[in-house]
């Protein structure tokens, strides 16, 4: 059934339908209440108008069954949309299916870049195939951004030092506009892309018909040549510091005695900031390398540590 109903956007996302049956159950029980609470508003204050005749109200009588009726019905369903929206929350708000195609986000005044696993870069444009979930590992250059894809129902906050997720499932091959929803600027409202879904196998000619370029992956495993990183992380040698194969995805011991999940957060915060969280029996000598990689830098060599990080 489709419940668009021509009030919102078209409804282009796995998650849409949920949310748009949520939302039309929302408005259908505030117009019930709205209606019905008006109807007795409005009923006695005809019945019991002043008149002159008026004779003395009778004592008031407390009807205990009505008095918890009117409390736990309401209580029930404000539960209930409680639970439901909770639910739609969890599962859009997730890490989205393992197989998930990833791409990259950088907002930046005022723009949007888009990196695909295989190399290819997009500015204020973005290609994604029907019907296979795609997650957009998002950061921000410089302030908070937001993106905002109003026919995918989904938006989430693009944060400066720290990267988010977001996931989607296009059902439907079309043009749709993602906004940044976080002002950010004097032109906040020039930070427009455009999202392309289109079906599988057109994806793949448009990916290969593309200039050859070099990939996330190929960027990153030079950078961490040309930065000087693997004269300490080198392979079969822990003496100064952890190896870098296998670290990805990994629990990581920690000298305070903690503990973590070696994530793209973590990977970040390491090479700028090292000496926040260090390794277990390593010493905090690593250099800071703030200022000397940009965020397209990190981006690389993130996707190198993933692609040979724990499996």
């Amino acid at each position: 059934m489709n419940w668009n109903l021509g009030l919102l956007p078209p409804a282009a996302s796995t998650f849409a339908p949920d949310l748009d049956r949520m939302l039309y159950a929302l408005i259908g029980v505030t117009i019930f209440f709205a209606v019905l609470i008006g109807y007795f508003i409005l009923y006695y204050s005809i019945r019991f108008k002043r008149s002159r005749n008026l004779l003395p109200p009778p004592p008031t009588k407390t009807f205990v069954p009505l008095e918890i009726a009117w409390t736990v019905i309401p209580l029930a369903i404000a539960l209930s949309f409680f639970v439901w929206g909770g639910k739609l929350f969890l599962h859009e708000y997730s890490n989205g299916p393992k197989d998930s195609y990833e791409v990259y986000v950088l907002g930046k005044q005022w723009m949007w870049k888009f990196q695909h696993p295989g190399g290819r870069m997009e500015i204020n444009e973005l290609h994604v195939p029907v019907g296979r979930p795609v997650r957009l590992i998002m950061v921000s250059e410089d302030v908070i951004h937001d993106v905002y894809i109003p026919a995918f129902r989904i938006k989430h906050d693009v944060l400066p030092m720290r990267y988010t997720t977001l996931w989607f499932e296009a059902t439907k091959e079309g043009q749709y506009h993602l906004f940044c929803s976080q002002y950010c600027g004097t032109k906040h409202s020039a930070m427009v892309a455009e999202v392309f879904a289109i079906p599988p196998a057109r994806f793949e000619q448009w990916l290969e018909g593309t200039k050859p370029q070099a990939s996330p992956v190929e960027g990153g495993d030079a950078l961490l040549d040309s930065l000087g990183c693997r004269t300490c992380h080198r392979p079969g040698s822990t003496a100064m510091a952890p190896e870098l194969e296998g670290l990805f995805g990994a629990r990581v011991a920690l000298s305070d005695g903690s503990s973590l999940i070696a994530d793209e957060n973590y990977i970040r915060e390491s090479i700028l900031d090292p000496k926040a969280k260090v390794v277990a029996n390593f010493q905090p000598v690593m250099p800071s390398y703030q200022g000397r990689v940009t965020e397209a830098d990190l981006v690389q060599i993130v996707s190198y540590l993933k692609s040979v990080g724990a499996k």
